[in-house]
């Protein structure tokens, strides 16, 4: 009887051991920070940057371009802007990833390709971009190939080339490795299966090897797409200020401007965006929204 009074608690306490300490965490560092910013994004930016009261909704107000001295849809260019920039290193970043997935997963060499992909983060990321500075500026390393073939420099940096270079480049890795984990699952057999029946190369692998790897793809868009959204390091350094995104925008509100009411704002309008996002794909791309896609 005493066995199986305490077995729930014991059940519960070990629940709380395993779960707990994670749990907590998450608490401490991600729920609390997040509501203090919640509460930030309706108060106000007071003397030397002190948040003060009452609550309001006008830094909403302010996103969305309703201002006191009429419509200006600035932070709503900015952020559809971020929204395209996403879109097209995620397109580049798909197109490029993978192919080298499959390549990667079908090679000899796996094992070695993979560290390769890998490779880059033991680097410091700061360190990465700049070395793309080193490449890409007017005296670097891609106009001093140039002029060794008598030919004009390229005025590469700052410019939007070098965002989206250096941006793909960085998150390549978040979509070759999910993809590369759902080829490696891949049942070949219904490959065989389709040429049999008479499916051309291309018709087979759009019937019998594509559907296999959308949930790698799926995840590696979503690993690629949300910080590539939220970026601001990249475009900070390799625009030179001439690339202004939303995560530019959140950045200098909290560092420059020291305005954090209204930073907390554009932060939550972001993070709705991404969760709406994710809402969005857990519809229609769920387990059996990716059956319905294929």
């Amino acid at each position: 009887m005493n066995r199986s009074a305490t077995s729930p608690a014991r059940r519960l306490f070990e629940l709380l051991l395993t779960v707990g300490p994670g749990a907590l965490w998450l608490v401490v560092f991600m729920l609390v920070p997040a509501l203090l910013m919640l509460e930030a994004s309706f108060l106000q930016r007071g003397p030397y940057g002190r948040l003060v009261g009452p609550y309001t909704v006008a830094n909403y107000l302010r996103f969305f371009g309703f201002t006191p001295e009429g419509y200006d849809p600035l932070y709503l260019a900015i952020l559809w802007r971020s929204a395209v920039f996403a879109v097209g290193v995620t397109v580049i970043t798909l197109l490029l990833g993978y192919p080298l997935a499959f390549a990667i997963a079908t090679s000899r060499r796996k094992e070695a390709l993979l560290l390769l992909v890998v490779l880059p983060f033991w680097t410091n990321f700061l360190i990465r971009i700049y070395a793309w500075i080193v490449i890409f500026q007017r005296h670097g390393v891609v106009n001093a190939l140039l002029g060794a073939f008598g030919l004009e420099p390229l005025h590469l940096y700052p410019s939007w080339f070098a965002v989206y270079v250096a941006t793909v480049y960085t998150y390549l890795p978040f979509l070759v490795l999910p993809v590369y984990t759902a080829v490696e699952r891949i049942d070949w057999t219904l490959l065989e299966a389709a040429q049999d029946l008479g499916a051309g190369r291309i018709r087979g692998f759009l019937h019998a090897v594509l559907p296999q790897t959308l949930p790698g793809i799926v995840a590696g868009v979503l690993l690629v797409f949300i910080p590539a959204l939220g970026t601001f390091v990249i475009s900070d350094l390799l625009g030179a200020g001439r690339v202004v995104l939303i995560g530019n925008v959140i950045q200098q509100q909290f560092g420059v401007v020291r305005d954090w009411a209204f930073g907390s704002a554009a932060a939550y309008v972001l993070m709705a965006l991404v969760l709406l996002g994710l809402w969005g794909y857990a519809r229609v791309a769920g387990e059996e929204g990716l059956d319905r896609l294929v």
